[in-house]
């Protein structure tokens, strides 16, 4: 039997980078690209998001079933998504849709989405194994690692249009970040074959099943956010330009914020930690309703403050979660198909629900809107994201506190 070498976290981190950086960013990006570069409407481009998530509900779960089959040549798979997802990429912003824009823009977003789901499940599972190596505090440490490597890379794609000057050197950048993250992980992708567990114990456990809910709330307010972030500066905020630097001031918090989240948890317990963050992040977004043009100060506060927030639930999560797998399903690799399909279906879902509904509004983007349009902009980006908080706030509070303890590493002077 092959061993594995000792986890390299920071390749973790690198890797992580990378693979955000095609993730929430799209969400941003791809549908305001093509409004601007072709013309498509709102409603249209949310639809083709939302059908293309439902491909997830039957993908995500043979995905998973396909990591943990070829684990054995895992490293060579993962190479191969890797290489398709930076296709698709440059596919979409970096040449001219061949074909109508939106079935370009469908097709290229499943090259994408199916490569993403794959590496998500084979780098979370892989993190799972790594933390067992580590030991005592194990899967928070390679959270700590993971998400904020993760929110580094969302801070660098969300700014790269910007800063390098186009959507094609968006995607070029990307294609150099890919190849970096794959020499990164080198040999990190080896290890033993586990034994095949199925969707079948991760299904049948109830802490399992509390903290996939618990996700899919907790990540849908980050959904919402990110799909409307650019319409919000530009059309409520009049602020065309800033788009960047907010973006950037945003993650970056959350990526700076991410490790002491990490720590406070290994300190005051998983639960309580994330439960601020989430208050945090209420407060932020209910101050945004209230804001107006020009009002500059005011946004770039309630960017860092909700960043902070963030980097709580990208840390904490899935550290939970991947906790939990070691105990039910060793492999994890179907466990975290699961994961997977939750935290992309909330921002399909934002995408069909909230994009129709703005356009029906009377919004316009890019355009003079009226007051009406406005203030339904303005509910939708600061409003529905502290609902969606709320209701993952009582999720949390009503799971168990031996599940959530059987979920977490305790710090063993908490217990003396």
């Amino acid at each position: 039997m092959t061993l594995s070498p000792a986890p390299r976290l920071p390749a973790f981190a690198l890797f992580a980078a990378m693979l955000a950086a095609a993730g929430l960013p799209l969400y941003m990006h791809a549908p305001k690209f093509f409004v601007d570069e072709y013309g498509v409407s709102l409603a249209a481009l949310g639809t083709v998001l939302f059908v293309l998530r439902l491909l997830d509900v039957v993908q995500d779960p043979l995905l998973g079933k396909l990591a943990a089959a070829i684990r054995a040549y895992r490293g060579i798979s993962v190479a191969v998504a890797v290489v398709v997802m930076a296709l698709g990429m440059v596919g979409l912003f970096g040449v001219a849709a061949p074909i109508a824009p939106l079935w370009w823009f469908a097709i290229m977003l499943t090259l994408v989405f199916s490569a993403f789901s794959y590496l998500t499940i084979c780098f979370y599972a892989q993190g799972v194994s790594a933390a067992s190596e580590i030991g005592q505090a194990g899967h928070l440490k390679v959270a700590r690692w993971r998400e904020t490597g993760a929110l580094l890379g969302i801070c660098a794609a969300a700014a790269a249009p910007v800063v390098l000057g186009g959507y094609g050197a968006f995607a070029l950048g990307f294609v150099v970040l890919a190849i970096a993250a794959i020499w990164a992980m080198g040999q990190q992708w080896t290890g033993k074959v586990v034994p095949q567990t199925g969707l079948g114990p991760v299904l049948a456990d109830p802490v399992a099943r509390r903290l996939l809910l618990v996700a899919l709330a907790n990540s849908a307010p980050v959904a919402v956010s990110s799909t409307l972030f650019l319409f919000f500066v530009e059309d409520r905020l009049g602020l065309t330009g800033w788009e960047g630097p907010l973006l950037l001031l945003f993650f970056l918090f959350a990526a700076l914020s991410a490790p002491f989240w990490s720590r406070a948890a290994e300190q005051y317990g998983a639960r309580n930690v994330l439960i601020f963050g989430m208050v945090l992040s209420i407060v932020a977004f209910a101050y945004a309703v209230l804001l107006g043009t020009g009002d500059l100060v005011a946004f770039a506060v309630i960017c860092a403050a909700s960043g902070v927030a963030l980097g709580a639930d990208m840390t904490l999560l899935p550290a939970l979660f991947a906790k939990r797998m070691e105990e039910i399903s060793p492999g994890a690799a179907e466990g975290f198909s699961l994961w997977s399909f939750v935290s992309k279906m909330t921002l399909a879902i934002a995408a069909v629900a909230l994009l129709p509904l703005l356009q029906s509004s009377g919004y316009v983007p890019g355009q003079s809107n009226d007051e009406a349009a406005l203030w339904m902009l303005s509910l939708l980006y600061g409003a529905v994201p502290c609902l969606l908080k709320f209701l993952a706030i009582a999720l949390l509070v009503t799971t168990p506190t031996d599940a959530i303890q059987s979920a977490t590493p305790i710090n063993k002077r908490r217990l003396t």
